[in-house]
Formats: structure tokens, C-alpha cells, sequence
């Protein structure tokens, strides 16, 4: 058994360790926090600390690349997911009939979108309030609960959800550092066209 053989057999005991631990008690709770609309109520929480931030102009651009963001992480795992092809627990057959499964995508398993555009997201939140209000690396609660849900229903292994976390912590400061780029154009009341005109002679 070669070294990675050996991470991934390692990677699927912990899977079925961690999965056991589910109860029919939990199975609703953890189902809504793994679903992404539920946690609506929190995105608009997001959204209205960057604008009490920011004000509208500059909100608005953190908002656009706040976008930007989302869609080039689910198309940077979507990119991984398929040059991978890593099958999901719930389709694997090697586990697949001792673990609880509660969802059944059929999608590939490495790495995991939610560990991924959630860290993403949250990161960029974190670096783009902490210098306006205190406690944010609290918000790290929402994707590390999303991430573990999905070991939860059954559909995502640690190693996935670890790398899709590494991935999203580094797209989150990425796009950050663009942020800080865009707002360095921009001033309240101004637009760009207006900071790189000269002013006329009097």
C-alpha cells in the first residue's frame, strides 16, 4: 500500500467513525444546517455590517466581489471535482452499506463545495469587519458547522471537507487582497473617472 492508499483508507475509517455518531434525534437539525437557504438570515446579517461599514458605494463593491468570489469557488471545485473523480461515501460501495446517509448527490466527493465557498466567503467577511467590529472570527461557527454536516448526512469525507476548507481560507484572503484593490479606486463621493482627472488651471 503506497502512501496515499494509506490516507485515503485512513480518510474513510475516520469518515465511518464520525458518521456513527448520528442519531435519528439530530438527523432535522443537522439536514437544515446543511442546507444553504437556511442560513439566508446570516448572509443578510453579512451584508448589512459591510454596508454600516462601508456606506452603499463601497458596499456595493464588496458585494460584487463578494459574487465574484462564490462563483469562482464553486467553479474552482467543480474544476477539482471533476479532474479528481473522487466518489462520494454515500456512492461508495466499499462503505456505502455501513454508514447513515441521509442525502444522495451523485456528484463527485473531492473536494467539498460547502467546506470550500464557505470558508471563502466567511474569510473575506472576517478581513473585510475586523477592523469595524469586534468578535468576527466568530463567524467561522457557520462554515465549520456546514462542513461537519456533511460528514454528518453522509456525503462528504474529512479529507474533503479539510482541503475544501485550505482552498476557501485561500480564496477568501485572494479575494480580499482584490477588494483592497477596487477600494483603493474608489473614495466616497467620487468615482474613478473623477480621482485620475487633474483638476483645471484657474
Amino acid at each position: 500500500m503506497d502512501f496515499l492508499d494509506y490516507i485515503i483508507t485512513k480518510d474513510k475509517e475516520l469518515f465511518v467513525y464520525l458518521n456513527a455518531f448520528g442519531t435519528e434525534n439530530w438527523d432535522q437539525i443537522w439536514l437544515g444546517i446543511t442546507n444553504q437557504f437556511m442560513w439566508t438570515p446570516l448572509f443578510l446579517f453579512f451584508f448589512i455590517l459591510i454596508f454600516k461599514a462601508y456606506g452603499w458605494k463601497k458596499g456595493v463593491i464588496l458585494l460584487l466581489v463578494t459574487a465574484a468570489l462564490v462563483t469562482f469557488s464553486d467553479q474552482y471545485v467543480n474544476f477539482l471535482k471533476d479532474s479528481f473523480q473522487r466518489l462520494r461515501p454515500n456512492n461508495d460501495p466499499t462503505i456505502n452499506t455501513v454508514i447513515r446517509i441521509l442525502k444522495r448527490p451523485r456528484s463527485y466527493s473531492f473536494v467539498s463545495g460547502h467546506a470550500c465557498t464557505s470558508f471563502a466567503a466567511t474569510t473575506f467577511i472576517i478581513l473585510s469587519l475586523r477592523k469595524h467590529y469586534k468578535y468576527t472570527y466568530f463567524f467561522l461557527i457557520w462554515p465549520i458547522l456546514f462542513s461537519l454536516s456533511r460528514i454528518y448526512v453522509g456525503v462528504h469525507f474529512p479529507l474533503d471537507i479539510t482541503v475544501g476548507a485550505m482552498n476557501g481560507l485561500l480564496i477568501g484572503v485572494l479575494f480580499y487582497k482584490l477588494s483592497l484593490y477596487f477600494l483603493s479606486k474608489f473614495k466616497d463621493g467620487q468615482n474613478l473617472d473623477t480621482l485620475q482627472t487633474p483638476p483645471a488651471d484657474s
